[in-house]
């Protein structure tokens, strides 16, 4: 049991005190970096002189992504401790994680079993670069991101709809005016989405355009209207950041300790629900340090007795 834990603590992330598992963070971050120079490497026709050594090394790098996915597989029930063993490893296979994890090393394998679609099993490979979330995860700076992006989450679908919408009504407009005097390049309504998206992101390949008074006007209207819609997204998130970290110095956070503390929201059905602040499994240098419920922080937030409830924001400080 000891030796689980200890290799669990290793292929976690990290902590400055923990000096095998920042090693192993780092080493996987260089593996992951080398493996994506490899395969753009082999892009280049100079790399064909050295096609059995990157051959060599993409199998060497994909049992190492192996035996990762198989540790994580063995420690699952760390992972997730309210739930069984068989449960936990089934719970980590389906995660997104353990999805990235594991399509990072069975694109190098699959042509054993499919040599017709080599090719087509290439494209998999860029998959290994979204581990690198695992690591920026447990870094301040993302997880403000994403929390932000949680809190505002009804404001930007309401924006991005409403940019769609935009899209949708420009294109048709523009079908109705330029139809019958430019019919291959606007052969029909969905035929100027192409052009829609590009005026309205401000983008502008200039490869369909308006050729008549009224349509030339329309695109002059769409795309100021393109300019500000854009801007809405931004100014959302904008007032998220500014939000997030208000409500951190609400809570009495300095500003020189500002930068070690995250805000962490509890989903419904998360493992922590139920739980008092004691029993949370948390990694490692991470510590509670406030527990806001409702809008209002709550007290002694060691007390053995506080559960947490779904909806709760946990105030997380990594230390030093």
């Amino acid at each position: 049991m000891k030796v689980k834990k200890r290799v669990f603590d290793i292929i976690q992330i990290g902590t400055k005190t923990d000096f095998l598992s920042k090693f192993f963070d780092y080493f996987i971050v260089v593996l992951i970096f080398f493996n994506l120079f490899i395969t753009f490497f082999a892009t280049f026709d100079a790399s064909l002189a050295y096609a059995d050594t990157i051959e060599v090394l993409e199998y060497v790098c994909a049992v190492i992504f192996a035996i990762e996915y198989i540790l994580r597989i063995w420690t699952a029930d760390m992972l997730y401790p309210s739930k069984s063993k068989l449960s936990a490893r089934v719970s980590f296979i389906f995660s997104f994680f353990g999805i990235i994890d594991f399509l990072t090393f069975i694109p190098t394998f699959l042509p054993f079993i499919f040599p017709v679609g080599v090719v087509a099993f290439r494209i998999f490979r860029v998959v290994r670069i979204f581990r690198l979330f695992r690591i920026n995860a447990q870094y301040d700076a993302y997880n403000v991101i994403t929390n932000v992006l949680k809190d505002k989450k009804d404001q930007l679908i309401s924006s991005f709809v409403i940019i769609i919408m935009l899209m949708f009504a420009s294109s048709l407009s523009m079908y109705s005016l330029e139809h019958e005097a430019q019919p291959e390049a606007f052969a029909n309504a969905f035929s100027g989405i192409w052009w829609s998206v590009s005026t309205v992101l401000t983008v502008g390949y200039g490869d369909i355009y308006p050729i008549t008074l009224l349509g030339r006007i329309l695109a002059i209207v769409i795309a100021f209207l393109g300019v500000g819609i854009v801007a809405i997204p931004t100014g959302i998130m904008s007032a998220g950041f500014v939000e997030h970290y208000s409500k951190i110095r609400e809570m009495g956070v300095t500003k020189e300790n500002e930068q070690d503390i995250m805000i962490s929201k509890v989903p419904s059905g998360h493992v922590y629900i139920g739980k008092s602040i004691s029993e949370l499994m948390l990694p490692p240098g991470i510590f509670v340090a406030a527990v806001v419920r409702d809008g209002q922080r709550i007290g002694d937030v060691e007390a053995e007795h506080l559960l947490v409830k779904a909806g709760d924001e946990l105030v997380l400080y990594k230390s030093r």
